[in-house]
């Protein structure tokens, strides 16, 4: 099924997993606006986490937890894959990142009493370099 994919499908795919997630948004984004289902939703689940990771990297930490949940739960009804992408290793690590997230913000919470301005001394710095161990889009290996 990944060749009745179009290629923008792909280049936002590449663009996600090269952490330019506002190029991937706007790329998905206009895809996602023409198509039809079982396609649409697919696209909303990955345009979702990648809006959420681009949270993360604006340090809206809240926002990409929230994201992250909704474009989860689109793509859950996709396992184990669809259109020659893993999709049960994308929630795998959306889910780890997601719960690494709100242990985070839990821990600073407690720490300020419901300020979490000091969130970012729990996670690397997105300016010093790329948060480590964000989702990755893998295609599925064929089994032939």
């Amino acid at each position: 099924m990944s060749e009745e994919m179009p290629p923008e499908f792909w280049q936002g795919i590449e663009e996600f997993n090269q952490q330019q997630f506002y190029a991937c948004h706007d790329t998905l984004e206009a895809i996602w606006m023409e198509a039809i289902e079982p396609q649409k939703t697919f696209y909303q689940g990955i345009l979702q986490i990648a809006v959420a990771l681009y949270h993360l990297g604006n340090q809206n930490f809240r926002g990409a937890i929230i994201l992250l949940g909704e474009g989860m739960n689109r793509l859950r009804h996709y396992q184990p894959s669809f259109a020659g992408i893993d999709v049960v290793q994308l929630l795998e690590q959306s889910r780890a990142l997601q719960a690494n997230l709100q242990a985070s913000l839990q821990a600073q919470e407690q720490r300020s009493s419901g300020s979490h301005q000091n969130l970012q001394e729990d996670l690397p710095s997105q300016t010093s370099q790329p948060i480590p161990n964000l989702p990755q889009i893998q295609r599925v290996v064929s089994e032939s």
